[in-house]
């Protein structure tokens, strides 16, 4: 009876050392051979679940860095501001930019990257694509700038310049204006309308900035600063040009010698208050009588910028002290 017993039971011996949970569903060693077609079946199975829900792992790790770009740390001096840059001179002086500077002298560097592109013909450099003033800042600071690197057309580095630039609130209308001015000269877009479809900016806002940048020099210069202009103040500016442009320009011009200049919002009410409210050196007739009976009459003309001068009862013997007072007072 012993023997029959022993002859029918069977035994596993378990490999020596530490006995690992199974893992398949089925609760077999790992590499365990199965012993039917069905068990090799499902460990196969369970295999090429674990395989496919790996990959598929990887695949979503891969799509979150699809499209990124590494920064990498340069010397300023290796790199060039864009032709298609919109900063003015006067962005890189001031409060607003020295507080920048020393943002970034304080941490070490700049914190958000700037972006550029390998600069054609020009081994070993960089042109800007945007931060143009986080440029300035670290080549002024002498320490090398935080930057990511990619390879981009003139088109689409217009367009990427031109949105990371809009959502920073420090950017002057005049600037967007001057940019958007130059990327149409330059045949980068077939027109206006094609430049607010293809960078995202509403056609009104572009007319506005167009409208800005293309006023006349005389009338920029009348300001202190052309970063000062305003969108609203467009339609009065434009308006007054249309209406009077000699008379506009006259003030202008002569806004221009005063000292202390006048602040930029006095200059604005100035060149759109019209001939009504002429300034009183520029009054159009002025009236001067001497003690001893002579009479002068000085006549102001804004539109020619000229004056005319008719003297009454003159002794001819003064004559010559008069043409030489005349002359000094022309310089």
């Amino acid at each position: 009876m012993g023997k029959k017993l022993l002859a029918k039971a069977s035994f596993v011996l378990a490999p020596r050392g530490p006995i690992t949970p199974a893992s398949n569903s089925a609760g077999r060693a790992e590499g365990a051979k199965p012993k039917t077609a069905i068990g090799a079946m499902a460990q196969f199975t369970d295999r090429q679940s674990s395989a496919i829900k790996e990959a598929v792992h990887l695949k979503e790790q891969l799509e979150e860095f699809q499209g990124s770009l590494a920064t990498k740390l340069l010397d300023p001096k290796r790199i060039v501001r864009s032709k298609w840059a919109n900063r003015h001179e006067l962005s890189f002086v001031g409060p607003e930019f020295d507080g920048l500077k020393e943002d970034i002298r304080s941490q070490g560097g700049n914190v958000q990257p700037i972006k550029v592109r390998h600069l054609k013909d020009e081994s070993g450099k960089y042109e800007i694509v945007f931060g143009h003033r986080r440029h300035q800042a670290c080549l002024e600071l002498g320490i090398d700038v935080q930057a990511v690197i990619d390879d981009l057309d003139e088109k689409h580095l217009f367009i990427e310049m031109d949105r990371e630039n809009r959502q920073r609130k420090d950017l002057r209308p005049f600037e967007i204006g001057a940019m958007y001015c130059k990327a149409l000269e330059a045949g980068l877009f077939s027109s206006a309308r094609r430049l607010a479809e293809e960078v995202g900016i509403d056609q009104s806002q572009l007319n506005k900035a167009l409208s800005l940048a293309r006023l006349p020099v005389d009338v920029l210069n009348a300001f202190e600063s052309p970063l000062d202009l305003q969108y609203r103040w467009v339609g009065d500016l434009v308006g007054a040009i249309q209406k009077d442009p000699d008379y506009v320009l006259s003030v202008a011009k002569a806004i221009q010698s005063e000292s202390p200049r006048p602040t930029s919002g006095v200059v604005f009410k100035r060149l759109t208050s019209g001939r009504g409210t002429v300034p009183h050196m520029l009054k159009n007739d002025e009236i001067v009588k001497g003690s001893g009976g002579q009479m002068g009459k000085l006549a102001f003309n804004g539109k020619k910028r000229s004056v005319r001068i008719d003297l009454a009862n003159i002794d001819p013997e003064r004559f010559a002290a008069i043409k030489a007072a005349i002359k000094k007072l022309l310089g």
